[in-house]
């Protein structure tokens, strides 16, 4: 089967999503057309294609043991000089992504990996363009806002063309969203 590129990612829901990938194509992003709108939890990362089902097994056990948790998108912030990116920040739930994302790299799983970077939840809505697009990225989406219960997340490959697809969702165990608590019970996601 050979080696393929995936991700693990909550997706923006609509009209949030859609509305986003046109802002960053406008803004010149010539990639935004090919990539769904989210919140990374497991960065572009190859893998052998036959431990995808490895990959998918992880992942059902995980969101099976977690529950969902308000999402709340709110403003913009740079991760310039350092790497040419705008993004839209992570208000509320920044703390659960953080939990997942380690949970899905946990070193005794099929994917486990290192970060470039410290993890840092985020939106990206500009990548690699020219300053002033960048700015003007920065600047528009200054006073944005968003939120949404965050129910489970999907498993994405990266096309021959360069296009994320979904391959599978995985949608937590509870249905229900908590409300804003302070302590997180052993095993579950924190809802803060």
């Amino acid at each position: 089967m050979g080696t393929v590129t995936i991700g693990v990612s909550i997706a923006v829901p609509e009209p949030h999503g859609s509305l986003l990938q046109q802002l960053r194509t406008g803004f010149g992003d010539a990639a935004a057309h090919g990539i769904p709108t989210h919140v990374t939890l497991l960065p572009p990362t190859e893998v052998d294609g036959a431990s995808l089902p490895a990959v998918e097994a992880h992942l059902t056990e995980l969101a099976g043991a977690g529950r969902p948790f308000p999402m709340r998108l709110s403003g913009t912030g740079t991760f310039r000089p350092l790497s040419p990116v705008v993004y839209v920040r992570v208000e509320e739930g920044a703390e659960a992504c953080t939990w997942l994302q380690k949970q899905v790299r946990d070193a005794s799983g099929p994917v486990a990996r290192e970060l470039q970077f410290p993890y840092h939840p985020h939106v990206t809505v500009a990548h690699g363009i020219d300053d002033e697009a960048m700015d003007r990225a920065f600047a528009e989406l200054a006073d944005y806002e968003a939120e949404w219960p965050c129910t489970g997340f999907a498993l994405y490959e990266q096309g021959p063309d360069g296009v994320w697809r979904k391959l599978r969702e995985f949608p937590f165990g509870s249905s229900v969203v908590p409300p804003q608590a302070g302590h997180v019970e052993r095993g579950t996601i924190p809802s803060r």
